[in-house]
């Protein structure tokens, strides 16, 4: 697929080679491990093929907390080696492998106990500054209460005694998955969306590939492969079963809910993390809004669409507002968004106990299955996973070398943001619009934007959502994999998320310019609009519920935007 191009063309040739080709690797699931194996295999040279169900990140890679971070948390349960790990990755993703796609961002850590807390804290955050070798962030910074106040002026003054600044990395989860997708396209992988797994190939005692669906039309085709690979996350234990195999290890759904707020409603220049009686709270600062979250809670429900509980978003509120001079309040809340951990099922009950280290089995001969982990590792979960199928690969496996693979777009990105008032005035764009392009894609952003060439209207903003370009939607459905309206307005951008309408007020208007690229009647035009609104209606009326049970009742009732999916597969 020429520069990882995935547009209608390209999806009709990669459903041809599915059932033409043999491949080495078939790996299962379009989230970040999956799109990451998918990237670690074709750049050791094997013939890869990726298959998602549904779209690009539309699970739990969509929805997490946007961090890539060491995770604090897990020093004090003493995981060592986990948070090394991660902040070395950490590192990798802000300096060589996606730059233009992840950043910096400073939180602030309120002190609320006098002698021991400030050493104490300061130490592990040391360790933390120290774990990740080589820095491209700034190291701690210890503020008295009147300095934490300057920097986060909304915290109450009896909320804190002194605070600590420290830094992480955060990126836009779903476009780094998508690119990371797009990267093994580019390296010869193909990649597939909305092409479900219905069954299982097998040759005598070993797995030799899978059976696909097309959940667009219900086609179906065989694709043979050396070995497969499950990277479904949360619902690895569902394929387990379709293989007719028992797994090594049992996954748990955790569900994390986070709410979405005006920037103007908490006046600090810095990110907050507060601990609970559980776990801990962020207040993330993301463009014009801030990320509230998250929860941690056992679900047992509906997989595909996790739903926000009345009392989700109310201990969200609750616990940020404890911290706050002016409390937020319901209407505050522009956007909310639940997803699902994929835990490895340990001892303990809690969630937040389960480990956040990841596994990798051999299940069968043909089959391996990798599953926990946390966002910022995936790169060492693809490669993991990768070497696992070696047993089954014939020949000699070559070493992972992604920790030296740019991701699409970081190539020339850093040239291309000093060239900022340059590119403004050659495409007729505020420097500011340029680097907002630039932050989404890089050094791509000359692709995105000569779509636009004979066609200056789409260098309009959308009329319901304006912090986003007509192009970026034309762009989203010609190279970027978009089959559905939902996978622009909640995936290659944020509007869902980031406007109080969560898209419905630019549904019209995007699903004109994805029509015109994938060629949509008015009738499939209309019913795209329909299924959107439905699932927004859903969403919100889950979010008045209770409880998991009634929410997700609500939220379930919405019909799919992928007409011929299967529910259960097994």
């Amino acid at each position: 697929m020429s520069g990882g191009r995935l547009g209608p063309a390209e999806r009709e040739d990669a459903w041809r080679r599915l059932g033409a080709d043999t491949f080495d690797v078939v790996v299962i699931g379009g989230g970040v491990v999956g799109a990451g194996t998918a990237l670690d295999a074709a750049t050791r040279g094997l013939r890869v093929a990726l298959v998602e169900a549904r779209d690009l990140a539309s699970g739990t890679s969509s929805r997490s907390s946007k961090l890539f971070h060491g995770g604090l948390r897990y020093l004090e349960q003493l995981e060592f080696g986990l948070v090394r790990e991660a902040l070395r990755e950490r590192e990798l993703m802000l300096t060589r492998i996606a730059p233009h796609l992840v950043k910096p961002v400073s939180f602030l850590y309120p002190l609320n106990h006098r002698v021991w807390e400030r050493p104490y804290t300061a130490a592990g955050l040391l360790l933390y500054d120290r774990m990740g070798g080589a820095r491209s962030v700034p190291g701690q910074k210890h503020l008295t209460r009147a300095g934490a106040l300057r920097m986060a002026p909304a915290l109450r003054r009896d909320a804190l005694i002194g605070g600590i600044r420290y830094f992480d990395a955060q990126a836009d989860d779903a476009r780094h998955t998508m690119t990371v997708a797009r990267s093994a396209a580019h390296y010869g992988a193909v990649v597939r969306t909305s092409t479900q797994v219905v069954g299982i190939l097998r040759e005598a005692d070993r797995v030799s590939g899978v059976r696909v669906r097309d959940v667009e039309d219900g086609r179906e085709t065989e694709v043979r492969a050396n070995v497969v690979i499950n990277a479904t996350g949360v619902w690895t234990d569902e394929l387990q079963r379709l293989a007719g195999t028992r797994g090594r290890f049992k996954v748990r759904a955790s569900k994390g809910v986070h709410i979405v707020v005006p920037r103007d409603r908490i006046v600090s220049e810095t990110g907050i993390i507060l601990k609970t009686e559980k776990s801990v709270l962020f207040i993330i600062p993301w463009g014009n809004h801030w990320i509230i979250g998250t929860t941690d809670t056992d679900w047992n429900l509906d997989l595909a669409h996790p739903a926000a509980t009345e009392a989700d978003i109310d201990y969200l509120l609750q616990h940020v507002n404890a911290v706050l001079a002016t409390p937020l309040t319901q209407e505050d809340i522009e956007g909310v968004y639940a997803g699902l951990r994929p835990l490895l099922a340990g001892e303990s009950e809690e969630t937040s106990k389960l480990s956040r280290e990841h596994a990798v089995a051999r299940v069968a001969p043909g089959l391996v299955a990798i599953a926990g982990g946390k966002y910022t590792t995936y790169r060492v979960m693809a490669a993991d996973a990768v070497n696992a199928a070696s047993v089954d690969l014939p020949g000699r496996l070559q070493p992972s070398i992604t920790d030296q693979v740019p991701l699409l777009g970081a190539d020339g990105y850093h040239a291309l943001v000093n060239q900022v008032d340059q590119l403004g005035a050659r495409y007729g764009l505020h420097p500011y619009r340029v680097r907002h392009l630039l932050d989404r894609y890089g050094s791509l952003v000359h692709d995105v934007l000569r779509l636009a060439a004979d066609r200056p209207e789409l260098l309009r903003p959308l009329a319901g959502a304006p912090d986003y370009l007509r192009v970026e939607v034309v762009y989203a459905a010609s190279h970027e994999g978009a089959l559905h309206l939902e996978d622009v307005l909640a995936r290659r951008t944020r509007i869902s998320i980031e406007y109080p309408h969560r898209g419905v007020g630019t549904a019209e208007e995007v699903a004109a310019l994805m029509g015109a690229v994938l060629d949509w009647d008015s009738a499939t035009r209309e019913r795209e609009i329909k299924v959107y609104e439905a699932r927004v209606d859903a969403e919100r009326d889950s979010q008045t519920q209770p409880d998991d049970q009634a929410a997700d009742a609500k939220r379930s009732a919405a019909p799919e935007a992928r007409p011929e999916i299967l529910e259960p597969v097994s």
